[in-house]
């Protein structure tokens, strides 16, 4: 038969994200189960920023998608269009030059508008030229490197969209275990930073009995066995023993003889099998691993 406390953990449950605090759904006492919102924050901004991120996402998947589908077949006639006007003008301007420069050297005609025909014609086929470069492009359509780099965009605003649409689930805390509320931080209207304590949580499962067992009763006691946990209030529980530690330590204060202090124990851990709310934090228990002693024990206290 041990002696021992019963051991529940709590958990600090915070915001990953800063924010206004806009509902806090529980107060101190009240059942939680695993999955339950228990706070949110207000949620305005994040909700812009998903669409903000969807409305980026969508834009860059059209502009891959037109730079994988190519020019146009419109884009690649008009080009061609503006080849034929431009070589049609070259054709005129040579003439005209052709002209010019015959009644200049028979001084019919000045050599200033000599020198201007042979502007207008230069300038011309720069312009077919530059027409006919266009056209050579919207043939061969956009760069492999092109619609590469629109690809990785692509995917760099949909990486944006899930950090968005994770920060907007982000701005609601949802209970990891069932537990009870034990205590409320926050209330709303405030300001809370990450990480910052909202409401601390005891869990319901689960829950342990922390225990000591001398040196000589080691040889008895094996992870996995069966143990009784026996309340002072006439409550019982089915159990195994969760943990035995490795290494010895002095008997823990919570003794109470000097004699027992001095002596060297190994920790245990029990769990219990099927918790209920009776059991509370630093509750001092009986643990009985002997199953007919367990037993009879039990038969006592029923009594």
């Amino acid at each position: 038969m041990l002696l021992g406390n019963v051991d529940v953990r709590q958990v600090n449950l915070a915001f990953k994200i800063e924010g206004r605090v806009s509902r806090m759904v529980f107060e101190e006492g009240d059942e939680v189960n695993a999955g339950q919102v228990v706070a949110s924050l207000e949620k305005e901004d994040f909700e812009d920023a998903v669409r903000l991120a969807e409305a980026q996402m969508h834009a860059q998947a059209a502009a891959l998608a037109e730079l994988a589908n190519g020019t146009r077949p419109e884009e690649i006639a008009q080009a061609r269009t503006f080849v034929t006007q431009y070589e049609a003008m070259l054709n005129d301007a040579r003439l005209i030059f052709s002209r010019r420069e015959e009644l200049a050297a028979r001084n019919f005609a000045s050599h200033e508008a000599h020198e201007n025909a042979r502007a207008a014609m230069l300038v011309i086929g720069a312009r077919l030229k530059a027409a006919q470069e266009t056209l050579k492009l919207a043939e061969a359509g956009p760069r492999s490197e092109t619609i590469e780099r629109a690809r990785a965009q692509l995917r760099a605003n949909e990486v944006a969209l899930d950090m968005a649409r994770r920060k907007l689930s982000d701005a609601d805390i949802v209970a990891p275990s069932s537990g009870i509320i034990q205590t409320r931080v926050r209330e709303p209207g405030a300001i809370v930073r990450p990480g910052e304590t909202i409401y601390n949580l005891a869990l319901t499962s689960p829950v342990w009995v922390r225990t000591f067992v001398e040196e000589p009763d080691l040889g008895r006691i094996h992870p996995g066995m069966p143990a009784i946990v026996l309340t002072d209030s006439g409550g019982r529980y089915d159990g195994r023993i969760g943990l035995v530690s490795p290494v010895a330590e002095f008997t823990p204060k919570t003794v109470e003889t000097r004699e027992l202090r001095s002596n060297l124990v190994y920790r245990l851990r029990v769990i219990v099998d099927v918790p209920d709310r009776q059991l509370r934090q630093g509750m001092p228990v009986t643990v009985v691993v002997h199953p007919d002693e367990a037993r009879r024990s039990a038969e006592l206290r029923h009594e």
